[in-house]
């Protein structure tokens, strides 16, 4: 059964620049100032169609820009895709940026309700999930506190522990496998290895190749909004390697 479908998506935003012609100018010749607006754009995704099936582990490599994070946001239901169709199926618990989604004049726990009420649980679900979110936190001293008194490695904590306890059965992680404490991200692998083992559907974005091998049961690489490559991870990465270190040769010699 397919989780996650993306059938032929594109999604662009436009590009801002500064009116070259000065502000009086483009204001008596709108029409034409905000069709040159609409004209620049900057193509993020384009034509990408990929399937992840229930409970499997995906991988979303690729440099920066390539498109990963943007399409964990579109499986989020945060952005709407310009062109194609994202189909989900199943309730999402998203970790796509350190503290997004958190109110920093709240408390910890407010935040921890906050969440699982923008999730679809309700009150009473969340209270039943409380102890257990601040316990894998380890946060009991402060989640009582604002979250602007949290350094970025207990906004991690609590933003994993949050995603992880209320129930998902999708599960997206941007990067945040490499915030925070060796302690932390050996939790977080071990609680992910869980999820594996009960069939959580994951889709995960990093930079670490060695997560990504030891977690992923398939790899999509994407580079300038296009799959380039899919399939075993092993075969993935060492292609996407080979790609990386030829692309760091050839720099070299240009700059040479």
């Amino acid at each position: 059964m397919t989780a996650i479908r993306f059938d032929h998506v594109s999604k662009w935003y436009p590009r801002y620049q500064s009116l070259s012609h000065g502000i009086k100018s483009s204001l008596l010749h709108l029409p034409e100032t905000l069709r040159s607006l609409k004209r620049e754009r900057i193509r993020i995704l384009e034509q990408v169609s990929f399937g992840v099936e229930k409970g499997e582990t995906v991988g979303l490599i690729g440099p920066n820009g390539a498109g990963k994070s943007t399409s964990l946001t579109l499986m989020a239901g945060v952005v709407e895709a310009e062109d194609g169709e994202v189909i989900v199926c199943g309730r999402i618990s998203p970790l796509l940026e350190l503290g997004a989604g958190f109110h920093f004049d709240l408390t910890g726990a407010e935040n921890i309700m906050l969440h699982g009420v923008l999730l679809g649980l309700t009150r009473r679900e969340v209270i039943s999930h409380m102890s257990a979110i601040i316990a894998f936190s380890e946060l009991e001293g402060s989640i009582h506190q604002p979250l602007r008194t949290y350094s970025s490695g207990m906004i991690a904590r609590l933003g994993f522990a949050i995603a992880c306890h209320l129930d998902p059965e999708i599960l997206l992680i941007d990067e945040i496998l490499s915030v925070g404490d060796l302690s932390f991200q050996l939790k977080c692998n071990a609680k992910i290895d869980e999820f594996k083992r009960q069939q959580v559907t994951i889709v995960l974005v990093s930079h670490s190749m060695a997560h990504v091998q030891r977690l992923c049961d398939r790899v999509i690489w994407l580079e300038k909004g296009k799959v380039i490559g899919e399939g075993a991870p092993s075969k993935i990465l060492e292609e996407y390697e080979k790609s990386v270190t030829l692309r760091h040769v050839e720099g070299r010699s240009s700059a040479a």
